[in-house]
């Protein structure tokens, strides 16, 4: 009887022990991004959100008043350009700025989308800020998508109306974690949830590698951060092009331009930067870069050039409308690029892959 009641301890040690390690085991599998709690982080060593930020929608909407929301006739292509352009370049590789982060981006017999959003406004409902421009494109009017790319949840680049609507959803979706069911529940079937680092081959010319950045997440004051983000590296023909969520500076830029740069061309966020007088400083968002800090981020990239995006679409904080292109030009040959190759587009614009990138 104590023989039994001694081998009953020693088993029970020896499970004790053993299910302490496995599950430290597991934690230390799960990558630096997953916390304990089923939310997600930012790369480590990314700048944090200054606690003394405290949103106000009185002071917001004050100062927003004060903004001159005159559009330049040049920021927007003629929509009778815009149909010819489609029907141009249809056997070409292109990129076409629809609006915002909405790009279509044509690659041999592939056409993406970014970001869609097609709606009046960036807010569940009639709610959040209304667009100042239209998209160059209906969403009845764009061609034929086969990938739909969707960086992260919040109102401006994840619409729901859009995802409703969506004219192609046999489209293939990549997309961050725990975002899926957005698609699903619409009629997509073809819903690919992925983590940093995953990579998915549409082709054998084109692959796509889901990238941390330095964001966060929320659509509801309970889920900050349930949902990943992250950026998009899309591998084509020997060309690389990074198509950035919204994203505001960290170490992790030089990390991915060592690992998978040089890149030919980068897409990223040049608008929604200045919240001040609500933030303490002006100029400056952890989760947003300003133009400068942008062509700093291309340059930890590799990337020989960038293009300037998430501007001149909606009023999402409080810095001039038309200042992000001009900042982003003149701040160009400070980052080591040319003036050139901080690239900004026109609303409908389309340009060749050929001539962006000047090869034959």
């Amino acid at each position: 009887m104590v023989n039994g009641e001694r081998i009953k301890k020693i088993l029970c040690f020896i499970i004790l022990i053993f299910t302490f390690s496995f599950s430290g085991l597991t934690m230390e599998k799960k990558p630096y991004h997953h916390l304990p709690d089923g939310t997600f982080r930012n790369p480590e060593g990314s700048p944090k959100r200054d606690t003394n930020f405290k949103w106000s929608f009185k002071i917001f909407n004050k100062e927003k008043k004060k903004l001159d929301m005159t559009v330049p006739k040049e920021h927007v292509v003629d929509k009778s350009k815009v149909k010819a352009d489609l029907d141009k370049f249809k056997n070409d590789d292109y990129v076409a700025w629809i609006g915002h982060a909405t790009f279509l981006i044509k690659l041999g017999n592939t056409t993406i989308i970014t970001d869609p959003v097609f709606s009046k406004n960036a807010g569940p409902l009639i709610f959040g800020p209304k667009r100042f421009t239209e998209p160059a494109l209906k969403l009845n009017e764009i061609p034929k998508t086969d990938i739909f790319l969707l960086t992260h949840n919040h109102y401006d680049h994840q619409d729901m109306t859009t995802i409703r609507r969506f004219p192609f959803k046999e489209a293939k979706v990549m997309l961050p974690l725990r975002l899926g069911k957005y698609f699903t529940k619409n009629g997509y079937k073809d819903v690919n949830e992925m983590d940093w680092y995953d990579q998915i081959m549409i082709n054998e010319k084109l692959k796509i590698t889901f990238l941390p950045s330095v964001h966060w997440s929320r659509r509801r004051l309970t889920d900050t951060n349930k949902t990943l983000w992250g950026n998009f590296l899309i591998e084509y023909d020997e060309k690389k092009i990074l198509f950035a969520c919204d994203t505001g500076v960290g170490n992790i830029y030089k990390d991915l331009g060592n690992k998978y740069g040089p890149i030919d061309i980068s897409f990223i966020n040049i608008g929604a930067y200045n919240f001040y007088p609500i933030s303490p400083y002006k100029d400056k968002s952890a989760y947003h870069t300003n133009p400068e800090e942008a062509l700093g981020i291309g340059k930890d990239l590799k990337s020989s050039k960038v293009i300037g995006m998430h501007w001149g679409t909606f009023v999402l904080s409080l810095e001039p409308i038309m200042e992000p292109p001009i900042r982003f030009k003149n701040a160009a040959e400070n980052y080591g690029f040319n003036k050139e190759d901080a690239i900004i587009f026109k609303i409908g614009e389309f340009q060749s892959l050929k001539n962006l990138l000047n090869y034959n």
